[in-house]
């Protein structure tokens, strides 16, 4: 078991915030264990602290520290042995039109608007639905490690998916995905999640790292689907087995 003060990155410290209503389960409250200063959490040690169960929001690195609670469990993907199930392999057909671009990490309009509208669809009522452009930008275009904003494009430039993705050492971290919500039938998430996954084998690394699987939320459980899965348990990474 790694413990923090084992890891390169001894000059940073840790707190732990108040208790805050918890986003994906009802009813509780939650904690947040914060990296800082946020200055010195550059790519290398940003890969280290993810593979300690940290994810990032902007620029503050953090990770679930809730009393009582170990609901939130972090999760990765194996790359090179992930087997699509048949609805996945569904949605990449469905989806193989889509053109993936790297365009700047910077405010776009067109982005904000694609960012409101799938808020107000998918998530009415938690909080982000109403976030103006300056919250907007906090939360996905400030990084201080290495991130790519990829877009999804139809052939005629239709702008269908925006994902946030950090690029690791050892793999993939996907920081968020929002899409058209507007289109039947679509299955733009599962499509991404394949995409990353395709994109970290290309590039030879061993893992796409999700972020916590929540299994009583129906928000978060969906991360199940993409086997094999990896979760970090009591400090140690080993096979998902649900």
């Amino acid at each position: 078991m790694t413990h923090l003060n084992d890891l390169p990155f001894s000059t940073l410290q840790f707190y732990t915030t108040a208790p805050y209503p918890c986003s994906y389960l009802d009813a509780r409250q939650a904690r947040s264990q914060v990296a800082t200063p946020s200055h010195l959490i550059n790519a290398d040690v940003y890969s280290e602290l993810v593979k300690n169960g940290f994810r990032r929001s902007g620029i503050f690195t953090y990770r679930p520290h809730c009393d009582g609670c170990r609901a939130c469990i972090p999760v990765r993907v194996r790359c090179d042995q992930f087997a699509p199930s048949r609805n996945q392999r569904r949605a990449w057909a469905r989806h193989a039109s889509l053109i993936a671009g790297v365009a700047s990490l910077s405010f776009a309009d067109e982005h904000y608007s694609l960012y409101l509208r799938y808020q107000t669809t998918r998530h009415v009522g938690g909080g982000m639905d109403q976030d103006s452009r300056e919250q907007y930008a906090q939360f996905l275009l400030q990084s201080r490690v290495n991130t790519r904003l990829v877009e999804f494009r139809e052939p005629n430039g239709m702008l269908r998916m925006v994902s946030i993705i950090d690029v690791l050492a050892d793999g993939l971290s996907s920081v968020y995905t929002f899409f058209d919500p507007s289109v039947p039938g679509a299955s733009y998430g599962t499509y991404n999640i394949m995409w990353q996954i395709a994109q970290a084998r290309q590039m030879g690394m061993p893992y796409v790292y999700l972020g916590y699987w929540i299994e009583q939320s129906p928000k978060m459980a969906y991360k199940i689907n993409f086997r094999p899965l990896e979760a970090r348990i009591d400090g140690v990474w080993g096979l998902l087995d649900k």
